[in-house]
């Protein structure tokens, strides 16, 4: 598919930085959201220098109802806008019953509030012309009974929402996929404080790798797992036969150590 202008949350850095790189080799125009303004500034004048295109940034909080307005507002702006890239996300520092009820909100504003609304602001405008595109970034953990309720129960709605979506929006010309990546070398695993060592190098990917499989696959599915072993653990924690194995690896006290588990 092609794009005249995308919006990307969580874009200074990560899967988010990679889209916004990416998007703009295309020569597609950006509008750049994340929290850190120096970051976002920085990527905005090299993309600029660098393909010549238009970039405009946007420094909103998405735990806040203030900074999910201030991406609305964005979006209500550009009527043209093409592609939405709900991106922003973070891991839990800590389990359920021990984490601050707080956080465990901020973390269901981030990853539900702010795409249920920033989605729903840009659907009209993608409707009118019968084109667009919503990618909504989840994750394997929509899938792992170990990968902590919080992180795991809200990347399940992006999943589950973005596949009823798409079924919705079928007959208006409009795509919708939730890319599912695993373990990816990013700065995500460091400030979720996620021994890294868990995972054996091989079943690694790099963030180039992630989107450029993402973007080829839009509109061919909406579940979107890349990597091949990726996929496989994926059936094996879905599958009736195996569902059970998984659980009991993911109740070890070594795993739940190394996955950041802090009960």
């Amino acid at each position: 598919m092609t794009f005249k202008s995308a919006l990307i949350t969580g874009a200074s850095a990560g899967l988010g930085g990679e889209y916004a790189r990416q998007l703009a080799a295309a020569g597609i125009d950006l509008i750049l959201v994340a929290r850190r303004l120096d970051r976002l500034e920085a990527l905005a004048g090299e993309l600029r220098a660098k393909n010549g295109i238009e970039v405009e940034v946007v420094q909103a909080d998405l735990v806040t109802d203030e900074g999910i307005g201030r991406v609305e507002a964005a979006i209500t702006a550009h009527p043209a806008l093409d592609l939405l890239v709900n991106n922003a996300g973070y891991g839990g520092k800590s389990g359920f019953a021990r984490g601050e009820v707080s956080d465990h909100i901020d973390m269901v504003r981030v990853h539900v509030d702010a795409t249920v609304r920033l989605t729903r602001a840009a659907l009209p405008g993608m409707i009118d012309r019968g084109r667009g595109a919503v990618i909504n970034v989840a994750s394997m953990a929509a899938f792992s009974p170990f990968s902590g309720a919080m992180y795991s129960g809200t990347k399940a709605f992006l999943t589950m929402f973005s596949v009823n979506l798409q079924g919705e929006l079928r007959s208006k010309g409009i795509v919708v996929q939730a890319l599912c990546p695993g373990m990816t070398h990013t700065e995500f695993h460091e400030v979720a404080a996620i021994d890294k060592s868990i995972v054996p190098a091989p079943f690694w990917m790099t963030a180039d790798r992630v989107v450029r499989i993402s973007l080829r696959r839009l509109g061919r599915g909406v579940v979107c797992i890349p990597g091949w072993y990726n996929r496989a653990i994926a059936f094996l924690m879905r599958c009736p036969a195996t569902a059970g194995l998984v659980r009991a690896a993911g109740r070890s006290g070594a795993v739940r150590k190394k996955a950041g588990d802090k009960n």
